[in-house]
């Protein structure tokens, strides 16, 4: 009887890792693995300002989003919040982002730095 649910319990475990793999396996088939990518920013109060910035130009845009100047660092294909006016500087403890759908957020400034497939 012990074994018995030892075995379902281990073949219960392999479904659920065979599930996951082919999850991960198809969410990287939609995109080629050496697509560009870019980093965009979007901010204020709509979704309306979006900034996209190329990742292969290392530069230091300071944008206005309405309610503080952000500080957004891109080098060596990554892109970072560096200097941040806000009080808690949270943003930038999220550090470089380099891989698509990396995120980090700036609440003060009403700001959202991801990764992006280049357009």
């Amino acid at each position: 009887m012990q074994r018995k649910k030892i075995l379902a319990n281990a073949l219960f475990a392999a479904v659920i890792l065979l599930a996951a793999a082919a999850l991960f396996l198809l969410r990287g088939a939609g995109r080629a693995a050496d697509a560009p990518l870019q980093a965009r920013l979007v901010y204020g109060d709509g979704a309306d300002r979006v900034l996209d910035l190329p990742l292969d130009e290392d530069k230091v845009y300071d944008v206005d989003t309405g309610y503080l100047t952000v500080h957004i660092e891109v080098r060596d294909g990554a892109a970072r919040f560096v200097d941040s006016p806000c009080p808690d500087h949270i943003c930038e403890g999220y550090g470089w982002l380099t891989l698509e759908d990396q995120t980090a957020t700036c609440l003060p400034a009403r700001a959202v730095l991801t990764i992006v497939p280049a357009a």
